[in-house]
């Protein structure tokens, strides 16, 4: 197999499920894992639209941060574990011959403390979460809608318990239409924000 018919392999892998519409999602059969089933909505969500209404600080004012994510499939270093930070992230195009089909990318979290987070998006994404170190995917444990009126940049979330100090790695995949970058905020759901 290709390198390119991997690449394209493992972003309808992440898509098949993960927020793809019956108009974009692949009429071939991804492999079924806990990622490849379509995440449920969250249900308890008033920490949810507190973590959504702090981040919405971050993704309109800062501090941010650029970063073109790693090739999916291959190591990534790109770190976005910095706290209180709006990642404006970029991910490689994937194509087949002259034809972009859409982005796919990866980056590393690793969180201080052993908690849920989420991982809040200006744009819909297929997301994955996988330990770095044993290549295991972390369950992730439901999808977000932002309310307008919560916040007018951030559109989507997902969240993961996650242990700390553990190197997660996030693959993020987008078909065209949808722009190769996006604004990302991981914030803690776990405790309140009155701290902050």
């Amino acid at each position: 197999m290709s390198p390119h018919a991997l690449l394209v392999a493992g972003a309808a892998f992440l898509l098949a499920g993960c927020g793809a519409t019956e108009e974009t999602a692949p009429e071939t059969a991804a492999p079924v894992t806990q990622q490849s089933e379509l995440i449920a909505a969250c249900v308890d969500t008033e920490e949810l639209a507190e973590a959504a209404e702090h981040s919405c600080t971050h993704a309109e004012y800062g501090p941010f941060e650029s970063v073109t994510a790693a090739p999916l499939g291959g190591p990534s270093f790109v770190d976005v574990s910095v706290e209180h930070t709006a990642y404006n992230v970029t991910l490689p195009a994937i194509t087949y011959q002259r034809w972009t089909l859409g982005y796919a990318g990866s980056v590393i979290f690793t969180p201080e403390e052993s908690t849920e987070y989420a991982f809040l998006t200006s744009g819909y994404r297929a997301v994955r979460v996988v330990n770095a170190a044993t290549n295991e995917e972390v369950g992730l444990e439901c999808h977000y809608s932002v309310p307008q009126e919560v916040c007018g940049s951030l559109r989507s979330a997902v969240t993961a318990d996650l242990e700390g100090g553990i190197d997660y790695r996030v693959d993020f995949a987008a078909v065209v239409p949808q722009a190769a970058s996006f604004l990302l905020v991981i914030e803690e759901t776990g405790h309140a924000h009155s701290e902050e």
